[in-house]
């Protein structure tokens, strides 16, 4: 006599078809959900923005994804035709390289850093970008655009970058800041570098802004401590903003006091007139 199939007790084949179903089912969910390589036979090099503009002396950033859509791995080389005086490079996880060797359908960020040269004129500028494998070459056209430069300039009306001061004085030191580039310079502040216990403060200690080509007199005005010894010290000046910065290094000559000479001079002489009546009034015994 045969078994009836109960629900609770379905037959092996039929428990056999639903841990299949079961399994297929997993391994699909699992699948969408994890990043799967692309392997669609079309590799691509795309940025998110290839138009970026700024100043002569700042870095145009581009940031820019690799594709292998081939089946099979490959060494992507990366070439460009700058201007005259332009540079480039291109970094991967923050290394500089030249080439990349990517996997099948793989994807990988590429950050591409181009410096304008100095002379280069505002204007828009076309970077052609191209990365190359034995079969394929990936094309990228970026534009910098170039907007100016900043420049600042920090000296003296006369160029003079040294001073003669006396050990407990003040000295107000004459200043010059020039704006040197094409772009304006906004909050321009100015601080020193002195030696030990030295003090300076600025008149003005900020400048809200600055045109190119325009100059602003600033003056130093600078604090020796008393007993400072005589000798050469070095001070430097710096007017910064948030674009550029100029040092101006100066050599301080520090010369005692005339008054602390001629004490010197008495204290010597004094010390000879003692000597000499000690000698007279006990020499003869």
């Amino acid at each position: 006599m045969l078994a009836k199939c109960s629900p609770t007790n379905p037959p092996s084949k039929f428990r056999f078809l639903l841990f299949f179903l079961f399994f297929f089912s997993l391994r699909l969910a699992l699948y969408a959900q994890s990043p799967a390589a692309s392997i669609d036979g079309q590799s691509g090099f795309t940025a998110k923005l290839i138009n970026i503009e700024a100043a002569t002396n700042e870095t145009f950033r581009y940031n820019a994804t690799l594709h292998n859509g081939s089946g099979k791995p490959a060494v992507f080389e990366f070439k460009t035709n700058l201007p005259i005086g332009w540079m480039i490079s291109y970094k991967v996880d923050g290394s500089q390289v030249t080439s990349l060797n990517m996997d099948p359908g793989g994807s990988r960020d590429v950050s591409i850093e181009v410096n304008a040269a100095a002379t280069a004129t505002p204007g828009k500028y076309k970077i052609p970008v191209k990365a190359i494998t034995n079969t394929d070459t990936l094309s990228l056209n970026l534009e910098a655009v170039v907007k100016g430069s900043y420049g600042i300039t920090l000296t003296t009306p006369t160029g003079k970058l040294s001073e003669e001061l006396t050990s407990g004085s003040h000295k107000e030191i004459n200043l010059e800041v020039k704006n040197s580039g094409t772009l304006p310079l906004n909050d321009i502040e100015l601080s020193s570098q002195l030696p030990a216990n030295w003090e300076a403060t600025f008149e003005p200690s900020k400048i809200k802004q600055l045109e190119p080509g325009k100059s602003i007199a600033v003056i130093a005005k600078l604090k020796v401590p008393d007993k400072t010894i005589a000798g050469d010290y070095a001070a430097t000046f710096t007017a910064t903003n948030s674009n550029s910065s100029s040092p101006a290094a100066f050599r301080m000559v520090v010369t005692t006091s005339l008054l602390s000479g001629w004490i010197g001079i008495l204290v010597i002489l004094l010390a000879i007139s003692l000597v000499y009546y000690l000698i007279r009034k006990y020499g003869r015994r």
